[in-house]
């Protein structure tokens, strides 16, 4: 799975509750949750947003919470994947869940700025920079769980095993 999208890089533990303020955790419509992802770091993110878009965090990234809330969030305002230095485990794990891809590069996130474009290989692990032109390399997911990504998520990927 290819993706490009232009970059909105914020910085280190970046926690749940910026990603989606807790004043809107009594909703679970992710069409609400993305119309105030991000607005406590970026009150612009939610109107600047475009289908496609990338997300590039440092460490940390969705520490915090338990909920899915935030990557549901980050997933129904257009983002197509997250890239950062390090994750939080349980958004990591809710992030497959819904079938956000996410990938971790120390290297890709120190050279990107927010604007830049990026092209993204899900499968390989490959992100390239295109305006430096410069690629880094990810961990790639084990087969597996590049299913339950490409299929929208857990449920989804269960639902299709048992028809």
């Amino acid at each position: 799975m290819k993706l490009k999208g232009k970059v909105f890089k914020y910085g280190d533990n970046v926690d749940t509750d910026v990603i989606i303020p807790a004043r809107y955790l009594n909703s679970s419509d992710p069409e609400n949750l993305a119309a105030h992802c991000m607005e406590d770091i970026d009150a612009d993110f939610a109107d600047e947003v475009s289908e496609g878009d990338i997300i590039v965090g440092g460490k940390n990234f969705g520490s915090g919470s338990s909920r899915e809330h935030a990557p549901l969030a980050i997933k129904y305002a257009g983002v197509s994947c997250v890239v950062a230095e390090s994750f939080a485990r349980i958004f990591y794990r809710n992030s497959i869940n819904i079938g956000l891809p996410i990938l971790e590069s120390p290297a890709a996130v120190r050279a990107a700025e927010a604007g830049d474009e990026l092209e993204v290989d899900i499968d390989q692990g490959e992100i390239k920079n295109l305006r430096s032109g410069e690629s880094y390399q990810a961990e790639p997911f084990p087969p597996f769980m590049q299913e339950i990504i490409k299929d929208g998520g857990l449920i989804e990927h269960v639902k299709k095993e048992l028809v």
